[in-house]
């Protein structure tokens, strides 16, 4: 039996000392900085309403009959420490999400994530820049970094401008062959298009900030002002894949609420479970969040990335596979 068995690690040795360097070096980035490192729990009453995100349920017979929810992301929680006053924090975890699993998706990975206080995106932006140059730049060599707005993106890659104009969008994607869902809404459509048609023509080798993305997909970020509105938030590319995702944090609770009941109710009407609301979150706002922006690093991808990898799997020590 044992020689059935798969026990060797999916990385090798010589990945696994890469990887122990990336996390030190990550660390020191943040000392050098003044972050405190932090720990939150990776159980909650309360799960994700993302509708992109599935979360995973456990059991603990103390605690509770209800399903708890393993954490996909310690956002909610370091958003509660910095409502309790503890500043500029870090943190880095493992996160698990049901569903994912292939060539960039585990069900389990390991996340970074870390905020500033008084700092909106565009600032952010600059600190995660400089990380990602240290981290990867160590291994590899870098195309100078590129800055670009979600509209600049579509545009530059399809030629259209996707603010006003989906209906072009799916014209585009069409005469290059993706299949797109006849009733698909232009929210969806948008995302189709980011990520079958936008995101695989960024530069590979260049460190990429895409910004301003529509204020439908705001998910935790604030909506800037301007014609049309748009999200404060931004995604990084490099190596062609997604690194990081970052917000300039919303603060209003109320605005919070209402988000997470559109999300539960898109969820009920996809027959998906629609787990509670996170209503210690919620009541951190309504104390006060101060001012601040966040962004989450995909620790693993970072690795693949840097090692020049094929897959997600052989940055991890022991990568969950499919069965069969």
């Amino acid at each position: 039996m044992s020689g059935t068995v798969r026990w060797r690690p999916t990385a090798t040795a010589e990945t696994l000392r890469l990887r122990a360097g990336v996390l030190a070096s990550i660390r020191a980035f943040f000392a050098e900085r003044g972050l405190m490192e932090v720990e939150t729990p990776a159980l909650s009453a309360a799960g994700t309403t993302d509708v992109h995100i599935e979360p995973l349920t456990a059991q603990a017979r103390r605690l509770d009959d209800a399903p708890l929810y393993l954490s996909t992301s310690p956002e909610l929680a370091m958003k509660r420490l910095l409502a309790g006053g503890c500043g500029d924090i870090y943190q880095i975890c493992r996160v698990f999400r049901d569903g994912e699993l292939g060539r960039w998706h585990q069900p389990e990975f390991t996340l970074l994530e870390w905020y500033r206080v008084g700092w909106d995106e565009q600032a952010l932006m600059s600190e995660v820049e400089t990380l990602l140059k240290r981290v990867v730049g160590a291994h590899r060599a870098l195309a100078p970094t590129v800055r670009m707005s979600y509209r600049e993106a579509f545009v530059a890659c399809l030629d259209v401008d996707p603010l006003g104009h989906a209906h072009r969008v799916r014209d585009r994607l069409e005469a290059l062959g993706v299949d797109v869902p006849r009733r698909l809404a232009d929210d969806a459509l948008l995302e189709l298009a980011f990520g079958t048609a936008v995101a695989p023509r960024l530069n590979p080798d260049a460190i990429t900030f895409v910004d301003g993305f529509p204020r439908q997909q705001a998910a935790l970020a604030r909506i800037k002002p301007t014609e049309p509105p748009v999200a404060a938030r931004f995604e990084v590319f490099l190596g062609g894949v997604e690194l990081a995702n970052g917000f300039d944090e919303l603060t209003d609770e109320a605005e919070q609420r209402t988000r997470f009941e559109v999300d539960r109710r898109r969820r009920r009407a996809a027959g998906r479970r629609a787990p509670p609301v996170d209503e210690a979150f919620l009541a951190a706002l309504a104390h006060g969040l101060p001012r601040c922006a966040g962004v989450a690093v995909g620790v693993d991808r970072l690795i693949a990335v840097a090692a020049g990898l094929e897959s997600l799997g052989e940055a991890m020590s022991f990568a969950h596979a499919p069965k069969g």
